[in-house]
């Protein structure tokens, strides 16, 4: 792979495109590219780190565990989106697990670096404004589902998870193979239960699977849950 990332290349993800050349030059400074094979810890929970990371390609979960050792996902992230930075902006540990999902190519950058163009740059403290919300919209939007029916639990867990392999937030594009106990989790829901469910939404072709990789056939079933507009 490239050992290399450009200026272009930095400017053409979405959250750096409002930038300009010498900051962006700025960023890139002693930056480095990575490729992580799945199954891979890229953060730990009470971690000190100075780096910021951002997903050129693939899928991460954010993770935590509750007293009694169960995982909960608090989030995926996906290409073009960032890791690390609350750490950057306050100093203090970090707050969660990452974990590699996917196969996942990182573009590291020096935090410090980060520290500077953000204080000069309004852009980018707008756009870490707005994907902070969005992860707690999220966030908040699957706490409210936990409280439905196996199905609908399922099926939003589904929805997000294609979404967050698509660039166009698509809830029916391609989803990663991933295996039950990974879906189960991230449905909160026991892995016996997500399997019986997954099999009556496949049973129905609400589901379809291809070499390992999932898809869901319709918006409908996610329209009539509430689950979307």
């Amino acid at each position: 792979m490239p050992t290399a990332f450009s200026v272009q290349e930095l400017q053409a993800i979405p959250f750096f495109s409002a930038i300009n050349e010498q900051d962006a030059a700025v960023l890139l400074v002693r930056h480095r590219l990575v490729e992580v094979m799945p199954g891979q810890t890229l953060v730990m929970e009470a971690d000190w780190g100075e780096n910021l990371m951002v997903v050129i390609s693939g899928l991460a979960k954010v993770r935590s565990y509750n007293a009694d050792g169960e995982e909960s996902v608090l989030s995926l992230v996906g290409a073009g989106e960032l890791l690390g930075e609350l750490s950057v902006l306050d100093g203090d540990a970090r707050s969660a697990d990452v974990v590699t999902l996917s196969p996942v190519k990182l573009l590291k950058l020096q935090g410090s670096g980060f520290q500077r163009v953000l204080q000069a740059n309004m852009s980018l403290a707008l756009g870490i404004a707005r994907l902070e919300a969005s992860r707690l919209r999220d966030l908040n939007r699957r706490f409210g589902v936990q409280k439905s029916d196996a199905t609908t639990r399922l099926l939003d867990a589904l929805a997000y998870l294609a979404r967050k392999s698509s660039a166009e937030d698509n809830p029916l594009a391609l989803m990663p193979p991933l295996s039950q106990g990974e879906i189960a989790i991230l449905a909160g829901l026991a892995r016996e239960t997500a399997s019986r469910t997954m099999s009556k939404l496949r049973s129905r072709g609400v589901v379809n699977e291809e070499n390992g990789c999932m898809q869901l056939t319709s918006l409908e079933p996610l329209q009539k849950r509430g689950l979307i507009a």
